[in-house]
């Protein structure tokens, strides 16, 4: 099963935070590809159902329970895809993260404060410590993290988000030129709103309009829209880009 990338028809993707969301749906693209998937969440259950439903459209994949957060479980993850598939992910979409519930900096505790960099940022830092020596080995590699426009402009995520996402910016950008010489590319999506489940049960219908209205294209994200640069991002349609942050955002960011 190949589509529009057929470079990655073949190819060990990992993609983090994949039992729901926006990495469920970029795994569903990936496949389509196709490429071999191997999603990382914590939710045994829904990776599950995830991967069925993609088995069932012709796609290879595979659940992998791990927390983004413990070393050893990352380190133990990479090992089993690289020994499920003989040979290490080419491919690592970083997007697992969390909680951007506006909570104001002067009131908000300091274990959410650490919660939320650990989170998103330092979850990010240890995935790519993780897949990256596969890669560096195989002198061979597309690395997508996952910012938001929160790291981009002042709004109405918390402080410890925006600056975790922030942090993700740069850390993309260190590594790129870290990791250039190795055949590894780093590169960086920030999305705005986007509908997903979580947005569904935190955002209620009003407040979605309103956010919807401050992008200039009108409306919310869906999942497929961050799915499809994201293959854009992974594929050699952009071997000449690596360091660089790509806005979905429907013009909520111009730059």
């Amino acid at each position: 099963m190949t589509g529009q990338y057929a470079d990655l028809s073949g190819q060990v993707v990992v993609v983090t935070g994949g039992s729901r969301g926006i990495g469920a749906a970029t795994g569903r693209e990936f496949a389509r590809q196709g490429a071999r998937v191997a999603l990382i969440g914590r939710d045994e259950a829904a990776l599950a159902s995830v991967v069925a439903g993609m088995e069932k459209d012709g796609g290879e994949a595979l659940p992998v329970v791990a927390d983004c957060m413990d070393e050893d479980a990352l380190e133990a993850a990479a090992a089993q895809i690289s020994g499920t598939w003989q040979r290490p992910a080419s491919v690592l979409l970083a997007f697992a993260g969390g909680d951007g519930r506006p909570v104001p900096a002067a009131t908000m505790e300091p274990g959410r404060w650490r919660a939320t960099l650990e989170g998103n940022l330092t979850a990010t830092f240890l995935t790519l410590r993780a897949f990256l020596p596969g890669m560096i080995a195989e002198r061979r590699g597309s690395v997508v993290t996952m910012a938001s426009t929160a790291g981009r402009l002042p709004g109405g995520a918390s402080a410890a988000y925006a600056a975790a996402k922030a942090g993700v910016l740069m850390l993309t950008r260190q590594m790129a030129l870290e990791n250039a010489s190795s055949g590894v590319r780093v590169n960086c999506l920030a999305p705005g709103a986007v509908r997903t489940e979580r947005t569904a049960a935190e955002m209620p219908a009003e407040i979605q309009q309103q956010v919807a209205a401050a992008h200039p294209l009108g409306r919310l994200g869906e999942p497929a829209d961050v799915a499809q640069a994201a293959l854009f991002l992974a594929s050699d349609a952009s071997s000449w880009m690596t360091g660089q942050t790509l806005d979905v955002s429907g013009g909520r960011v111009m730059m």
